[in-house]
């Protein structure tokens, strides 16, 4: 009896251990129970292939087959029809479309391809972060963060955990720069996702995976759809290449250990800083190329060939699309760059940094009378300073009786959106229609007030110039100089290269004679933008009385000749130690010239202004 006592309680042990040994083992029985699964099947190249089989019959399969009644199939019809222009236009940036073939999508898996939580996890290892790439963990947080913020979500993230914070380089260390790397992504992922997803939110990061590489622009997918001012690819880590016959040695091992590194080429720029992205890769040339040849195509531009080797386009979400190709460029690259409408203020402009700078009620109080006086102002500035988000809020400051016309070489402004009850058109040039074509087009359309997006070109700055002197009231427009005497100088230059003058000094004159107002834009290395000034252009004629000894005169004769002094440049207002102050008058010519602009109220309130602030002009 003893013996079988004992037999028994060693038995029943047993099957207590074994018991808590599941118990603690959760994954031991998904892989008990995976030992039947295809594994294959479940795989994302698997079901990548599915997908495009299912969707090749929902799109061209013979309806009539199906033997059905009349409504039904109707609505088959329209389905189909909807699905195609989905399908079609998801690639061209429109994020409707995008979500209605991603449901698609969630739909076929669900109910034809028999996907299950079990099955979900053999796509992308979402029970095991130790296999996660860094891939995976940050399109987990991206979709956790989406549910919560929407398109703000990597915003949200990357100022949360300060991702934006100035790093020193990996390779060597030795200076500095904006990057995003693995291991902040897996700390992040260990903060953030502390408990096991839904099946429904696996499937959906899933879903994305198999959209973004076989419809949508790859790991850059999902941010381009978020709220910064842009993403770009290409641009970085470039092919390992063999200098000489002695590098064949090592040069397989390179090739091998670059293989994934050559293409961490993903850089945003969020907040004026542009930030790389060191943990994401295309993962091959061929999938960057796959991304530059589908992502510039939103209302056909024409082949990105090798004979023109880039294309600039818009998307349809409004952002300015440009991309190069070799062996125009010495890779395969894309530039897309995002105008938030909503920054359609002066007092968002300002107010919208990191930093805030004292008495900004000085600049967006008088900017505005630039527009009601009617005066050609250019906004200048580096790349990324906010030029073009400033120019549509200076917009909002014209009457609303003008009519604007605009001219753009990519639609970036987007006026019509903004200001919907307004009279506006914007043209850009095309392959069949010039520049100077469509200005002079635009002067039989009734326009008022003219704005040149960028003048970027020999042709654009004598389109400024054009406007500026008939057929518009005046011209609002923008300009790369870095300060008042380069814009000044080139415009003239450009006007001469162009071909309307011969003379330095008569171009410098005819650019002097039209400019009224320079607000240059700064843009420091923490991507802080605010005005550094605000400056009238004044003509200077030189009419002063010759000396009346020969020697000074005639020493004076040549120096006019020589180097005439033609303008000067007048600080209306200025950024200094953190504050904006206002410095020399405008002057009183000026002055008089806006007001008779002006309607009778704001008259009076700019005299206000200027009296308490400046004093009598010089």
């Amino acid at each position: 009896m003893l013996w079988n006592f004992l037999i028994v309680a060693v038995i029943l042990l047993i099957l207590i251990g074994y018991l808590i040994y599941r118990l603690r083992d959760p994954q031991g029985k998904k892989k008990e129970a995976q030992k039947n699964i295809d594994v294959e099947k479940f795989q994302l190249p698997a079901m990548t292939e599915f997908l495009k089989q299912r969707l090749n019959e929902l799109t061209s399969s013979d309806l009539y087959d199906l033997a059905l009644d009349e409504a039904d199939f109707e609505r088959q019809v329209a389905n189909r029809n909807t699905l195609k222009q989905a399908l079609k236009e998801c690639t061209n940036g429109d994020i409707n479309e995008k979500t209605y073939v991603k449901d698609t999508f969630f739909d076929i898996l669900i109910k034809d391809y028999g996907i299950d939580e079990t099955t979900v996890n053999l796509a992308i290892p979402f029970e095991d972060p130790n296999q996660l790439s860094a891939q995976d963990k940050f399109e987990i947080l991206m979709h956790a963060y989406k549910k919560a913020n929407g398109y703000k979500a990597l915003s949200v993230m990357i100022q949360k955990y300060k991702l934006d914070r100035m790093k020193k380089i990996i390779e060597g260390g030795k200076t500095q720069s904006y990057l995003i790397t693995a291991q902040e992504i897996d700390e992040i992922y260990k903060k953030e996702i502390r408990s096991s997803l839904s099946f429904d939110d696996k499937l959906q990061i899933v879903v994305q995976r198999i959209y973004q590489y076989y419809k949508g622009f790859g790991v850059i997918d999902e941010i381009r759809d978020m709220e910064i001012d842009g993403v770009s690819g290409g641009v970085s880590s470039p092919p390992v290449k063999m200098e000489s016959i002695e590098d064949h040695v090592n040069f397989v091992d390179r090739m091998r250990r670059s293989r994934m590194d050559e293409n961490n080429s993903v850089w945003i720029m969020f907040q004026g800083k542009t930030i790389h992205l060191s943990f994401l890769s295309f993962g091959s040339t061929l999938e960057l190329k796959r991304v530059v040849q589908n992502i510039y195509k939103y209302n056909n531009p024409g082949q990105l060939t090798e004979s023109n080797g880039f294309i600039v386009n818009e998307m349809a979400d409004g952002s300015r699309i440009v991309v190069m190709r070799p062996p125009y460029a010495d890779s395969w690259a894309f530039f897309n760059r995002k105008f938030n409408l909503k920054l359609s203020t002066l007092e968002t402009w300002f107010e919208t940094s990191n930093r805030k700078i004292e008495n900004s009620g000085l600049p967006t109080s008088f900017i505005p009378y630039l527009m009601k006086g009617g005066q050609v102002t250019v906004v200048t500035g580096d790349q990324g300073s906010g030029k073009t988000t400033l120019m549509m809020a200076m917009a909002g400051h014209i009457y609303g009786w003008l009519t604007l016309r605009t001219q753009e070489m990519s639609f970036e402004l987007h006026l019509k959106s903004l200001y919907r009850e307004r009279n506006i058109l914007g043209i850009r040039q095309t392959n069949d229609i010039s520049g100077q074509s469509g200005m002079d087009q635009l002067k039989k359309t009734d326009g008022m007030v003219n704005v040149v997006g960028e003048v970027a070109t020999d042709e654009q700055a004598s389109w400024l110039v054009q406007n500026a002197q008939v057929a518009f009231m005046f011209t609002l427009a923008s300009h790369h100089a870095k300060n008042f005497k380069e814009l000044i100088y080139s415009l003239s230059n450009s006007l001469r290269k162009f071909g309307m003058f011969s003379d330095d000094a008569a171009a410098v004159r005819q650019v002097v004679r039209i400019l009224g107002f320079d607000i240059h834009l700064e843009k420091d290395h923490e991507g802080f933008r605010y005005v550094e000034r605000i400056s009238q252009c004044v003509p200077v004629d030189d009419e002063t009385p010759y000396p009346e000894k020969f020697s000074d005169a005639a020493r004076e004769y040549f120096r006019r000749i020589t180097n005439p002094k033609i303008f000067e440049e007048r600080v209306i207002i200025a950024c200094e130690n953190g504050k904006y102050i206002a410095k020399q008058p405008i002057t009183e010519d000026m002055k008089e010239a806006m007001l008779k602009q002006m309607l009778p109220e704001d008259r009076e309130a700019f005299k206000v202004l200027l009296a308490e602030n400046w004093t009598v002009a010089s």
